[in-house]
């Protein structure tokens, strides 16, 4: 059996072109990035000029509040692969006994509390400083000008700002009064302004001409310094102590209850973004670049390393057979993700050996696994969380602590969340209803499956993928002097003593954003990521599988039926997991979705183009012919290039 071909017709073209190619998660951002590249800007100019943008543009999704983490490659060293590390620690004050003494079991969805140390706008200025050539000013510009002057606004953002709109009035007054002027919800393609956020840019372009608040008396000579003297006056000056004070004042979490947050300018003073280099995993002639295991990223390493000793027939996404191995796989490394990873001593070598995924791949049988089975790594006790398949408060539980009446599991869930029972969702399903791939967002302001992402391959050869994320509008209480809020990517972190990504002050949380660099022949050929939360790997690794052994252009890849599990602990509050759960496009087929039915995969169907916001930018090194893509579901994402 031949791996299925792909459709003749695509929603959009793979672009073609030997200047230079940008993907991004919204057209606006796109076209920034181009723009900038038909300026005489970088890969690493553009992409960073993208990325505010989509602060302002896609605020349901991120915010300079958030985190980010990229993986890059340059044009002096494209054999390189470097990964760009913008996620935030726990800071001093977040600990397990603060979180316990606040009654919390669990750490809030939403709220101060779940905030971790912003890093996005630390490394996005970072990357621009080391590998850029535009001045701050410059790249800024794009930003503060849709930032001041407004820019029409997206249906979801509005949607978004409806489920919390409640929560707004009722709690968290200045994000009412940013997200809601005069009481009123916008309304899609209506003109939306964030002065704050505006100014909040202009003075960190100000603090190069020696005018910040931090550091103001050391003048900045060169393009680098300017770019490190906004750096301070982000992480030591005027927005470090708006970030302090505002987390003072009690407010909701999503925990039902209020509470301060716990971070200080010294929290903000320590941090710094950096370099790391790549986790790599050999497959059918190319290597794929990951973050390290204090992000989600090597599971997709170990997916592949489980997958590679199986025949073309097997890894075929479009069939029941390859659908049913791949989703199984995926089982076994993100079950491996619960049980080892975090910002620790993980035995990456061991999880990625050939004799290690030889083991776990003869796990996988005709039927589907309900069973969450991590493997056994020498010397190592691996973590099993809490297995919960519904939402149920210790309030509603047995007398016992057992399960309840209703079946679900409540162990680990805080007593103080049964205010937000039964809170509507958007894109959060229950079996068999339709699924949609924007992030599921509360009333409660709890949100999963967030994220933007941004692509950018340059005439010269850098290749850059970044996946911001956090800090989205429904986080926590919007800080009025500054125009944005903090994230929430503590909620990442588990209470239990013992567990790999236990929440510890100055250990970063475990992060599900996960871009990828894949290289053939020692030089970097292709940069991809998606937004999703947990499926950002999933939708990767079909995209991974029907470019590299199915031959699909990118298009035609990201257009193609999708998939991804839900056999696992999700890493967003409040932890839940589907045992045997599979959500697909209806686009897959009728048989092949019966026959994944009848090996015990509880499927929902999702409808046709739901699944996956995957962007990919691509460059042939021996001729220098460029490619893009970008999706085509919610009508938002787009690649531009030339």
């Amino acid at each position: 059996m031949s791996f299925t071909r792909p459709e003749t017709f695509t929603t959009r073209p793979t672009l073609q072109g030997t200047f230079g190619m940008s993907a991004t998660t919204h057209w606006l951002a796109t076209g920034t990035a181009q723009a900038v590249l038909e300026r005489g800007g970088n890969a690493f100019d553009a992409a960073t000029a993208a990325a505010f943008v989509l602060h302002v543009v896609e605020p349901h999704l991120n915010g300079p509040g958030g985190d980010m983490t990229g993986v890059f490659s340059t044009a002096e060293e494209p054999g390189k692969p470097v990964v760009l590390m913008g996620q935030g620690p726990a800071p001093a004050g977040a600990t397990v006994q603060h979180f316990r003494a606040e009654g919390l079991e669990l750490v809030p969805g939403s709220g101060a509390l779940a905030a971790a140390v912003p890093g996005a706008v630390d490394a996005w200025l970072l990357l621009l400083r080391d590998h850029g050539t535009w001045e701050l000013a410059e790249v800024l510009d794009f930003a503060i000008r849709y930032a001041r002057d407004g820019h029409p606004v997206l249906a979801r953002v509005g949607s978004t700002i409806s489920a919390v709109a409640g929560l707004f009035r009722d709690h968290w007054p200045t994000s009412a009064e940013l997200w809601m002027p005069e009481g009123r919800i916008p309304e899609e393609g209506e003109l939306v302004r964030n002065p704050a956020l505006a100014r909040t840019l202009q003075k960190l372009v100000q603090a190069g001409a020696g005018l910040g608040e931090a550091f103001a008396a050391q003048p900045a000579h060169t393009r680098e310094e300017r770019i490190d003297a906004a750096r301070r006056e982000w992480s030591e000056g005027f927005v470090a102590r708006a970030v302090a004070e505002s987390v003072r004042t009690p407010h909701r979490h999503s925990s039902g209850t209020d509470h301060r947050g716990v971070m200080t300018m010294a929290d903000m003073a320590g941090f710094r973004a950096s370099y790391e280099d790549a986790a790599t995993l050999e497959f059918r002639g190319h290597t794929i670049a990951k973050t390290g295991p204090w992000g989600q990223g090597p599971a997709l390493l170990q997916t592949l390393a489980i997958l590679a000793g199986f025949d073309d027939d097997h890894l075929d996404p479009s069939t029941e057979l390859g659908a049913h191995t791949i989703l199984e796989a995926q089982k076994l490394a993100l079950a491996d993700r619960e049980a080892y990873y975090g910002d620790a001593d993980v035995p990456l070598g061991y999880l990625l050996s050939e004799g290690y995924a030889a083991s776990r791949r003869e796990l996988i049988t005709d039927e589907a696994s309900h069973e969450f089975r991590p493997g056994s790594v020498p010397g190592r006790e691996p973590h099993v969380p809490a297995l919960r398949t519904e939402y149920v408060p210790p309030a509603l539980s047995n007398d016992d602590g057992g399960p309840s009446a209703s079946g679900g599991n409540a162990g680990g869930v805080g007593s103080a969340a049964a205010a937000s029972v039964g809170e509507p969702t958007i894109g959060e399903p229950a079996l068999g209803e339709p699924v949609l791939d924007e992030p599921s967002v509360a009333s409660n302001g709890e949100t999963r499956g967030d994220t933007c992402h941004i692509d950018v391959v340059d005439r010269w050869g850098n290749m850059v993928s970044a996946t911001p994320s956090g800090g989205w509008l429904q986080s926590s209480p919007a800080i009025p002097e500054l125009g944005f809020c903090l994230g929430t990517r503590l909620q990442m972190t588990w209470l239990e003593p013992g567990t790999p990504s236990m929440l510890t002050p100055g250990k970063r949380p475990r992060t599900t954003l996960t871009p990828t660099l894949v290289l053939r022949d020692g030089v970097a050929v292709s940069a991809l990521g998606s937004p999703g939360g947990d499926q950002q790997d999933q939708w990767q690794l079909l995209y991974l599988l029907r470019t590299i052994v199915g031959g699909y252009s990118p298009q035609q890849a990201i257009d193609a039926p999708a998939f991804h599990t839900t056999s696992m602990p999700g890493s967003f509050w409040p932890r839940t997991w589907q045992p045997g759960g599979a959500v697909v496009e209806d686009r897959l087929g009728d048989d092949v979705i019966a026959g994944l039915e009848r090996r015990g995969h509880r499927i929902t169907r999702a409808g046709d183009w739901t699944l996956g916001r995957l962007s990919a930018v691509v460059r042939d090194p021996r001729t220098g012919v460029l490619q893009a893509a970008a999706n085509p579901r919610g009508a938002q994402g787009y690649a531009a290039g030339r």
